[in-house]
């Protein structure tokens, strides 16, 4: 028989990279193991939290394809033709953080044309705007995530 390990509440909300308070919730719907250790503090599973961490961004395959472009600089009306997408929907993406910024020139904004590319691959398979296409931490949706309003996608 081998005996569960539990990190402590607020260890494993940040390895799951989410709030406290989110993590209570998923323990109170029951979308997580846990439990109440010795001395009344809230316990998670370790391998449930090993399941549930997200893989970042950068270690996706659809990011990988790209990664020869990290670093790349390419101002954000260059990268709306070559890549097919709306200037503000680019500008959107750089406002959240999906995007990182490189720097400017004065007129333009130079950004990391790998997250560019990565966005508007995710933005062309899914089918374009209206659609929620990240989270927080630049990964994709996929069906089943509670989007920005907290309903399922």
């Amino acid at each position: 028989m081998t005996l569960d390990h539990f990190l402590l509440l607020p260890d494993a909300a940040s390895r799951l990279r989410i709030s406290e308070v989110k993590l209570r919730a998923w323990i109170d719907k029951g979308k997580i193991r846990a439990a109440i250790l010795p001395g009344g503090e809230i316990g998670v599973s370790e391998q449930a939290v090993i399941v549930m961490t997200p893989t970042p961004k950068d270690e996706l395959p659809e990011y990988q394809k790209h990664a020869h472009l990290k670093g790349m600089a390419i101002w954000i009306s260059e990268a709306a033709r070559k890549y097919n997408v709306l200037h503000q929907t680019i500008l959107k993406w750089v406002n959240a953080g999906y995007i990182k910024r490189l720097g400017n020139d004065g007129y333009r904004t130079f950004v990391d044309e790998a997250d560019v590319a990565y966005c508007a691959e995710i933005y062309h398979q899914r089918g374009g705007q209206g659609k929620w296409l990240f989270k927080e931490d630049g990964t994709p949706y996929k069906k089943g995530d509670t989007g920005p309003l907290g309903k399922a996608t």
